[in-house]
């Protein structure tokens, strides 16, 4: 059955070695001499070894201590790095990040995880919305920070990746054949107006199969066959798949996600700042998946 070493007694140990005398230790300790000793002592009988070797003036490590004294460095700073992180009163809070909903799976979860083991005492909110809507909740200072997916970066964005937009649809579907095309947006989507015009410019009949605020209203139809949509690539709704449309349907160019987030000398808002950029900075790099074709 596993055992444990003492904390407070290993704490004593290494403060002895690192000082000389347990005199001095205790002192640093805050402790009495008799009480650094009896820890020291109860260490030994724990292990049935020698630690110190104490036939000297000066107390000295015996084989057995020098090995004890780097484990128990390392358990004693792992142990102080957790407590402060817990116990930090410096880092709570609260911190808003908004994201359109199109683009929360699958970087944001990591993200917020990440945060919330960094940062315990800090509640991180998140909020899902249209670019347009966010950028209004940020301008207002309701958000800290902000992603969005545009064309171009706006006044004080910073672009994190440039990504393909792609048509989608059911997997297995020919939805995407038929003319008119059918189509399915959001009615505050902010690809919609960008691809009817590629379709008009095209002269390529399309009709409109949704009318909904909701996302979820759009995948419904594109997941069963009855319309296609458009999408960044690696972020695609669930039974969906990418069109392989030969050229039968018109490119649909690339879109931008930008970061806007006021510099702060908090460290916890910076934190986000570093880990939301070198999540989606990686979001290039997306795994192939199945496509429809011709």
């Amino acid at each position: 059955m596993p055992r444990n070493l003492d904390l407070t007694a290993l704490r004593s140990f290494a403060m002895v070695a690192e000082t000389g005398g347990v005199t001095r230790a205790a002192g640093f300790l805050n402790l009495t001499q008799s009480a650094v000793s009896m820890q020291l002592k109860r260490l030994e009988e724990a292990l049935d070894l020698q630690l110190l070797d104490r036939s000297a003036r000066s107390i000295s490590l015996t084989a057995a201590g020098e090995q004890l004294l780097g484990y128990a460095k390392r358990m004693l700073e792992l142990n102080d790095e957790a407590w402060g992180r817990l116990t930090a009163q410096e880092f709570e809070g609260e911190l808003v990040l908004g994201v359109p909903s199109d683009i929360v799976y699958p970087n944001i979860p990591p993200i917020l995880r990440r945060l919330a083991c960094d940062f315990p005492r800090m509640k991180i909110r998140l909020t899902t919305g249209p670019t347009l809507k966010l950028k209004e909740m940020f301008g207002r200072g309701e958000c800290d920070a902000i992603l969005t997916t545009e064309d171009q970066a706006g006044p004080g964005g910073e672009e994190l990746v440039r990504l393909p937009l792609v048509w989608i649809g059911a997997a297995g579907g020919d939805a995407w054949r038929e003319i008119p095309l059918p189509v399915a947006f959001c009615s505050n989507c902010i690809f919609r107006s960008g691809v009817l015009r590629r379709l008009d410019a095209a002269g390529h009949a399309w009709d409109m199969s949704v009318e909904s605020d909701l996302d979820s209203a759009v995948e419904a139809v594109v997941s069963a066959d009855l319309a296609i949509t458009a999408c960044i690539d690696g972020f695609l709704p669930r039974q969906t798949t990418p069109v392989e449309h030969q050229g039968a349907l018109p490119d649909l160019g690339e879109t931008r996600i930008v970061l806007y987030m006021e510099r702060s000398d908090d460290p916890v808002k910076e934190a986000l700042r570093d880990v939301i950029r070198s999540t989606f900075r990686g979001a290039g790099q997306a795994p192939g998946r199945e496509r429809l074709t011709a």
